[in-house]
């Protein structure tokens, strides 16, 4: 019998499922834009689902997402808008996502720029939520810079490695997934997040290894296509699968607590109804779904 903390389901996706539109390179800010309402009914949804922690749409919050689009002054007023959306979620995780790119450790720009860039987006966080979730790291030196522009806030951080879908062992930057480890102390968890389920089983053995509290949230991708890994890509280059609707995830999940996992939830393409599923399975085997 275990404590499990229930993290919702993706977010960008669920989104720009419920609107219709096209996407656009803004993905998840565009639809903020366009369906004010919108976010705080998809994190409403996960709350009654069972989450006990809710992640800010700030994801692709980012300036250099945002140039080009004819929203460069809409920075701050992007991040008050999400996190007005989320004011009444419960427990929040305030999300920083990737610089330039998802998946894409090749254009990570150099330490103390990437630091600069990440502090200002903690601090416009940090105030309003209760951790900080560093999302989709894919390198170390990723990993580094957001690690110390988040902990300056003071905020619990919660560290979110995306690792090779194909071998769990190792970060989409090609470096082992164990390179993150010894630079980890500022971390209050570690997880894996926007990786194939499969992957996750060997990402968690080593996750294990750090002493922390450790966990995951997949996505539900048939596999990140070189269409989404162009400049500025949308994710209609990117397809479902079909094979992992609420029962199959949850059976995933349950082989991350049965391996140790204290937090789970889901990425990309799991949505409500998958956490609604891994809620009741998480109870039937006799674990508490607990806050932070």
């Amino acid at each position: 019998m275990t404590d499990i903390i229930l993290l919702d389901g993706g977010m960008g996706q669920e989104l720009v499922h419920r609107a219709g539109d096209r996407p656009t390179p803004l993905w998840s800010t565009q639809v903020m834009i366009d369906h004010p309402g919108l976010v705080a009914q998809v994190h409403a949804d996960y709350r009654a689902a069972g989450a006990t922690v809710h992640t800010t749409n700030t994801y692709a919050i980012l300036h250099d997402r945002l140039e080009g689009t004819g929203m460069e002054d809409r920075f701050a007023a992007l991040h008050a808008a999400a996190l007005d959306e989320a004011k009444d979620a419960g427990v929040l995780a305030g999300s920083i996502g990737p610089l330039r790119a998802s998946y894409r450790p090749d254009l990570f720009p150099a330490h103390d720029e990437a630091v600069a860039t990440y502090t200002e987006v903690a601090n416009i966080l940090a105030p309003h939520v209760d951790l900080l979730i560093c999302e989709t790291v894919a390198s170390v030196a990723h990993a580094s810079a957001v690690l110390e522009a988040a902990a300056s806030t003071g905020k619990p951080v919660w560290l979110a490695l995306t690792v090779d879908d194909e071998d769990g062992t190792k970060l989409r930057s090609g470096e082992p997934l164990a390179d993150v480890l010894p630079i980890a102390s500022k971390a209050a968890a570690l997880l894996v997040n926007c990786s194939a389920p499969e992957a996750i089983n060997a990402a968690i053995a080593v996750l294990a290894q750090s002493g922390k509290p450790f966990g995951a949230y997949a996505n539900g991708f048939t596999q990140i296509t070189k269409d989404f890994l162009k400049d500025k890509p949308t994710v209609d280059a990117l397809s479902p699968r079909r094979d992992l609707g609420p029962e199959a995830y949850a059976r995933f999940a349950m082989d991350w607590i049965n391996q140790g996992a204290t937090i789970v939830g889901g990425c990309c393409e799991v949505g409500p109804a998958h956490i609604d599923k891994l809620a009741e399975e998480i109870k039937a085997a006799g674990h508490h779904i607990v806050a932070p």
